[in-house]
């Protein structure tokens, strides 16, 4: 075949694989199967191949994914990518309503789903996708084209070339690719994504490319963010052309011009809401009109003609049929709810924590109740109390002694937590080993939950420092190692040796020392024997310390079994010493709490901001906390901070305080 001949027969196929792909991802209603689809492919990548001048960047065969990538390069977002005034009640959503009655003759709105998925940008340059970019701040966000790119439903090239056209959509993981990944993550020993929402950005976020390929990822549009060549006048109008452009448009977006058909759109969304394939977390309501928008305006942070409206969680009622007792790694006693299975908030959950006796006393918790239940965020299964007392007896107690090893359970003062008192209790034991493996903690990629489980089972290991005496014969003795993945472990666990101490010190599952604390006080202390030596004025001393969470400290390290495994693994070569890693002090002597889910950001990557910056980040809120950084779905902890006065910042006003200062210091 010549190169003429070739060209043809690329730009046929070409135009038959996108057309396929708009019915499969976009239409959801295919016309051939996967195997005729495949030999489609197969021949434009093999022409492609022969002919290298023939392969374009707008050709189908780039949707594959493309070796790892070192970094995402950062995107300046001409028109700023804002976020939405949320709304949690109808009154609220009156008050829009009227607000834009009076600045707008006989205003129309647009009614559509609130996608819960993460926000980008698609930039076309004369028809051709040319950048695809992470929200971000609104202002900044990260070059991620190579996984736009992945996304089926995204169109590479458009049928109309305008000079520019950037579009704004919601890249989200449909629930059934959401369980499958979890089945697999779990598989893998891997910890699960929270939510389809999490996984989305994850997947995008990517470095490698063919990973978000198999990651499925969808998106739908709903916004033209800039254009030239053409002018609007609606956004209906922009929403119907996006349809013509082969856009996967947000679906359902109903045009009203009446408050009471807000409401019943509104009700009609929430109402179906689990009956999609994809999560929804409230409403959008907008002005239809683009020059009125114009005319009203935004915030600094919010645009002033729209607003989402958040569902309130999903409750049922269902029958509590019996209840678990589980032993945690500092041997908390821990009652669990089993009840008959319900659908809440999309997924099937028949368990929930009842958290301690105090909260089964207080809601006169009996096994055979009728309860109410719902997920926290949509996240979380809790009970939240009983719906009828249809159970017989009286209100359940927990056991007074451990369930797992029999030695007496006691209560420490001040505290509702019951505890199994052995500190050598198997339960105990076990979870401290997950624990010390966990990400937060040591990291050792391959030691999940499960492996730790058989490798304990098995006699290997029966302590955190057995986890360094293990080797590649030893796990050849058990099921599931092959040599391969056992010096896959065994090198993980050589290399963890080499880890930062407050690492280290967070796995050593002290009450109250997760990794913040942990950082704190190896970056007071510095190495592991100056810690062992200090007081309990010493550690109290410390920013961020109290007198209670010091004295506790200070007597888990002075616990001889403690003392001996640290001993332990000192003399199997675990690093002992702490390098600082402070970058500035542009937060120094401010102390943050993190709440909610944030647009960019893990939690543990914006406590690692706020940590190289000098601020300190706690788990919960007091008077002495001076920002609290909250994102999406925030829940309690955004409530005490308002009625602390506590200053409340989002993600951009995070990075804006860093930006502000790192000039402020340059000047």
């Amino acid at each position: 075949m010549d190169i003429n001949a070739a060209s043809k027969r690329v730009s046929e196929l070409t135009g038959l694989i996108n057309y396929h792909n708009r019915k499969y991802y976009v239409e959801d209603n295919p016309e051939i199967e996967d195997f005729e689809y495949d030999a489609l492919m197969r021949e434009l990548r093999e022409l492609e191949t022969e002919f290298p001048e023939l392969l374009s960047p707008a050709s189908p065969s780039q949707r594959v994914g493309g070796a790892p990538v070192s970094g995402f390069k950062k995107v300046n977002h001409t028109v700023q990518m804002g976020s939405l005034q949320d709304v949690f009640s109808f009154s609220e959503v009156e008050d829009f309503f009227n607000r834009i009655s009076e600045s707008v003759d006989s205003p129309k709105f647009t009614v559509e789903p609130k996608i819960d998925g993460l926000s980008c940008s698609l930039e076309y340059r004369n028809g051709v996708l040319v950048c695809g970019s992470t929200r971000g701040d609104g202002f900044v966000g990260e070059d991620v084209t190579a996984n736009i790119k992945t996304i089926g439903s995204v169109p590479l090239e458009l049928p109309d070339k305008l000079p520019l056209l950037e579009v704004r959509g919601e890249v989200y993981m449909p629930r059934s690719v959401f369980a499958k990944l979890q089945d697999e993550m779990e598989l893998n020993s891997e910890t699960p994504f929270k939510n389809p929402r999490n996984a989305a950005a994850g997947s995008l976020r990517q470095k490698d490319s063919r990973i978000a390929a198999k990651r499925r990822l969808d998106i739908f549009c709903f916004n033209v963010q800039q254009v030239e060549g053409k002018d609007f006048s609606s956004h209906r109008e922009t929403l119907d052309y996006l349809k013509s452009q082969g856009f996967k448009v947000i679906p359902k977006y109903t045009l009203v011009d009446s408050y009471s058909d807000i409401v019943r759109c509104i009700r009609e969304i929430g109402d179906n809401r689990f009956d999609l394939p994809y999560d929804i977390d409230g409403v959008v309501i907008k002005l239809d009109s683009l020059p009125a928008r114009e005319q009203i305006g935004a915030t600094s942070k919010v645009p002033r003609w729209a607003v989402a409206y958040k569902f309130p969680p999903e409750e049922k009622v269902t029958k509590l049929k019996e209840i678990e007792v589980n032993v945690g790694r500092t041997g908390v006693i821990t009652p669990v709810a089993v009840f008959d299975t319900v659908l809440l908030a999309g997924t099937s959950v028949s368990r929930a924590t009842l958290h301690n006796q105090d909260f089964i006393t207080e809601r006169g918790i009996r096994i055979g109740d009728m309860i109410t239940v719902r997920k926290a965020g949509d996240i979380i299964p809790e009970v939240l109390g009983v719906a009828e007392p249809t159970g017989s007896g009286e209100t359940f107690r927990l056991p007074e002694i451990c369930p797992v090893c029999g030695s007496k359970a006691v209560r420490d003062e001040g505290e509702s937590a019951l505890r199994c008192s052995n500190i050598d209790c198997p339960a105990q034991v076990l979870r401290r080993i997950i624990y010390f493996a966990s990400k937060p903690a040591m990291n050792i990629d391959g030691l999940g939950p499960e492996k730790a489980k058989a490798l304990y089972e098995s006699g290997l290991i029966r302590s955190i420092s057995d986890i360094y005496r293990l080797t590649v014969d030893d796990l050849l003795t058990l099921e599931g190692y092959k040599r391969k993945s056992a010096e896959n472990l065994i090198n993980a666990i050589e290399s963890s040796k080499s880890n930062s101490l407050d690492r280290l010190l967070c796995g050593l599952g002290i009450k109250n020392i997760g990794s913040a604390s942990a950082k704190l006080l190896c970056d007071k202390l510095g190495d592991i024997d100056s810690i062992l030596a200090a007081s309990a004025e010493d550690i109290e001393n410390i920013d961020g310390f109290g007198s209670l969470t010091a004295e506790a400290v200070v007597e888990a390290l002075g616990e001889p079994h403690m003392i001996k495994t640290i001993e332990e693994l000192r003399r199997l070569g675990v690093n002992m010493s702490y390098e600082r890693t402070a970058v500035s002090d542009k937060l120094g002597g401010k102390t943050f709490v993190i709440t909610g889910t944030l647009p960019t950001m893990k939690r543990d990557e914006a406590q690692a901001l706020i940590e190289r910056n000098g601020g300190v980040v706690k788990s919960s809120v007091s008077k002495k906390t001076d920002y609290l950084l909250a994102g999406e779905d925030a829940g309690s902890k955004l409530t005490k901070a308002r009625e602390l006065g506590i200053n409340i910042i989002d993600e951009p006003a995070l990075l804006s305080i860093i930006n502000d200062q790192k000039e402020q210091s340059e000047d």
